[in-house]
């Protein structure tokens, strides 16, 4: 029996992931140097883009199998998933938290305007935020950031594709 081609390691180890893996993971695991797996990755992704329900997807700073697009409704059936929306103030909170990081619970109720921690609270029980570290000021307030559960769950491979802030703008029409 001959030894699997990377291509093939990659695509086995892609398959019993549950959750993305990234390029250094995936040297680790099989010895080869970054730019010989991210070639096997691309060659992966082609051929499966080209056939079958599965494709790779570059997300949350890894690489990860999943269904395509066009198979989502027969997949949602099958799994009937329970509905866990985020709330208007959970995406709201989820928002500030991304877009201002590092930032205190007082800074989000400020921005807010209304006590947020029963959200905050949401939010790190879900996994969706977590806990940067303390802000050097009275009390050491925690400071929070969002986590890859968040760029996975909006789509995201890197903060930085955010869509742009919009500009604050105070100014009222005369």
């Amino acid at each position: 029996m001959s030894e699997p081609d990377l291509k093939s390691i990659l695509h086995a180890l892609l398959f019993v992931a549950d959750a993305p893996l990234s390029v250094e993971t995936l040297c680790e695991v099989t010895g080869e140097p970054a730019a010989t797996v991210e070639a096997a990755l691309h060659a992966l992704q082609s051929e499966l883009a080209e056939r079958g329900a599965i494709q790779l997807v570059a997300l949350a700073g890894g690489y990860q199998l999943a269904t395509k697009p066009e198979y989502a409704f027969y997949i949602a059936r099958l799994l009937n998933p329970p509905q866990k929306r985020l709330s208007k103030a959970a995406l709201e909170t989820l928002a500030i938290i991304a877009y201002e990081q590092p930032i205190t619970q007082a800074q989000i109720d400020a921005l807010r305007g209304v006590d947020s921690s029963h959200t905050v609270r949401q939010l790190l029980e879900r996994g969706f935020i977590q806990e940067l570290g303390r802000k050097d000021a009275p009390g050491k307030p925690t400071l929070y950031g969002v986590t890859p559960k968040f760029l996975h769950y909006f789509g995201l491979n890197r903060l930085d594709e955010l869509p742009e802030k919009p500009a604050d703008d105070d100014s009222t029409p005369t």
